[in-house]
């Protein structure tokens, strides 16, 4: 099976403008959806283009690109919003009435947002890190400030720094991928979209939106998730520290958690063997 990025990537126009995907396994497989992450530089081949060669085993899988990151085209709104309905939209438009999903960090937050509001989208859903709320490490993380000063002031040293933080190995933070992501960083709509995740100025208005609001944060609403869950964790995680899995833990009815050590946010890819075996497992019950 071919799974370069030639091979797998795809177009769909739909009435939002182009999303790019990247789509791998039997026609005739279930469908499974891999949503990525964000953070500068990110897209889901970069997420995910280690992973899709395995599922692409058992799976008929689709790494979508979500709008504003430099890839699919840009729509307007808030960037984990457009990401949900996006891929609502895709979707709608290949025939997939249900699919399993796969969420790295903000993209298991889509697919949390997913599986309380369309439950009948989503068979069966993993994530990896990110969703629930810090119960006893600081917020925002020691990974998230360091993403936030990223964004308000762009260099390649910040770059760095924040890439470090997201590994337990910094090893794995080669040249080649500082290169790439400084490159994907730039573009104007990733740039854009940065700002309205993670600048200072975006952030507070957000905390003072969430003190004024009357409306819960999405986690509070955890315990309307239906389908079963897993929870993957790396237990030295400096963006989503592993005590935020207690409360999705707890809160989804069908949650169970796997914690892998030595292992930091990118648990698909420095936990790579560990991490598809034990989605594999789960997927095939």
């Amino acid at each position: 099976m071919d799974v370069t990025f030639d091979a797998t990537k795809r177009e769909l126009t739909t009435d939002q403008g182009t999303l790019r995907y990247h789509e791998a396994g039997d026609a005739d497989a279930p469908p499974l959806i891999l949503l990525h992450g964000s953070g500068p530089g990110v897209t889901g081949w970069r997420n995910y283009r280690g992973n899709l060669g395995h599922f692409a085993r058992t799976h008929r899988c689709f790494v979508i690109e979500f709008p504003g990151f430099g890839v699919s085209d840009a729509v307007e709104g808030h960037p984990v919003l457009t990401a949900g309905s996006s891929v609502i939209r895709f979707m709608d438009a290949l025939g997939i009435d249900k699919a399993a999903m796969i969420g790295n960090s903000m993209g298991g937050v889509v697919g949390v947002n997913l599986a309380i509001k369309k439950p009948e989208r989503v068979e069966k859903l993993v994530t990896i890190g990110g969703v629930g709320p810090n119960v006893f490490s600081p917020s925002p993380s020691e990974g998230l400030r360091l993403l936030q000063e990223f964004t308000d002031a762009p260099d390649k040293d910040k770059l760095v720094r924040w890439l470090t933080s997201m590994v337990f190995d910094r090893s794995l933070v080669t040249e080649e991928l500082i290169a790439e992501r400084w490159a994907a960083a730039i573009n104007p709509d990733a740039q854009k979209t940065a700002q309205m995740m993670y600048g200072s100025a975006a952030f507070e208005m957000q905390q003072q939106f969430m003190a004024a609001s009357d409306n819960p944060p999405y986690w509070a609403s955890m315990h309307k998730v239906a389908c079963p869950t897993l929870l993957t964790w790396g237990r030295d995680d400096r963006v989503s520290p592993p005590d935020m899995s207690m409360i999705p833990m707890r809160l989804i009815p069908d949650a169970e958690l796997h914690i892998f050590p030595k292992c930091g946010h990118w648990v698909m890819i420095e936990a790579k063997a560990a991490f598809e075996a034990t989605v594999g497992a789960f997927l095939a019950r």
